[in-house]
């Protein structure tokens, strides 16, 4: 049987790998990233996008959006990547990601406000695949503006495809629930191991296919926390 963490759990687990193993956190989020943008170049061949739009939160989540957008663009995609909150937020593993792609000339766009929401999603075009990283599996409660209508306007914009980041902003992985604004996912790259609420009903319609990558932390380990 499949394993399925929740949201401690998934703590515990980069915990473990942080303190425990030795594996610093820039490490496992480049690993995440990596290989999550694996899958994403396979949506997008798989759908002839023009164009990988990426959406990044200022949490790791964020951090790994920055890796996914490097990835991507280092095998020759056309990225555009948006900020969802202020540089200064940024948690320290995704500050240094951010700093790499601005170093290679990347331009991050801000979508901070109404205005500059607007602006990016009247940007999104049919033949783009949207990338969630906004929230991932410590988010609880109900998301806050600009957040909220970003979400809703990326729902409610045409594009080829959307892959969430481990988790699609606004569900809750525990429960399986959506709040206020909830973002609807072809495909879910999730890490290490499916999420507990993944198992509802209610998850599947804004999950979309789940597919588990990995950070680099021993295989075992997630079945070791499952137990703990």
């Amino acid at each position: 049987m499949a394993v399925l963490l929740t949201r401690e759990q998934v703590r515990r687990v980069d915990a473990v790998a942080i303190h425990e193993l030795g594996i610093p956190g820039v490490v496992l989020m480049e690993n995440a990233g990596r290989n999550a943008a694996d899958r994403i170049a396979e949506v997008v061949r798989r759908t002839a996008a023009d164009r990988v739009v990426i959406f990044c939160g200022t949490g790791n989540n964020g951090g790994d959006g920055f890796v996914i957008a490097r990835h991507l663009r280092n095998r020759g995609f056309t990225v555009r990547v948006y900020l969802a909150g202020e540089a200064e937020r940024l948690t320290p593993d995704a500050q240094v990601n951010h700093g790499i792609l601005q170093a290679m000339g990347v331009t991050i766009h801000p979508a901070v406000d109404a205005g500059t929401v607007a602006t990016a999603i009247g940007e999104l075009r049919g033949a783009d695949v949207v990338v969630d990283a906004l929230l991932g599996t410590g988010f609880q409660g109900d998301v806050r503006e600009p957040l909220a209508s970003l979400i809703e306007g990326i729902n409610g914009t045409a594009k080829a495809a959307v892959v969430a980041v481990d988790v699609p902003s606004g569900l809750d992985c525990d429960t399986g629930q959506p709040c206020n604004a909830t973002l609807r996912a072809d495909l879910t790259v999730t890490f290490v191991a499916d999420k507990i609420g993944f198992a509802t009903e209610t998850a599947r319609q804004y999950t979309g296919e789940v597919v588990v990558a990995d950070i680099g932390a021993p295989p075992d380990l997630a079945d070791c926390v499952a137990v703990d």
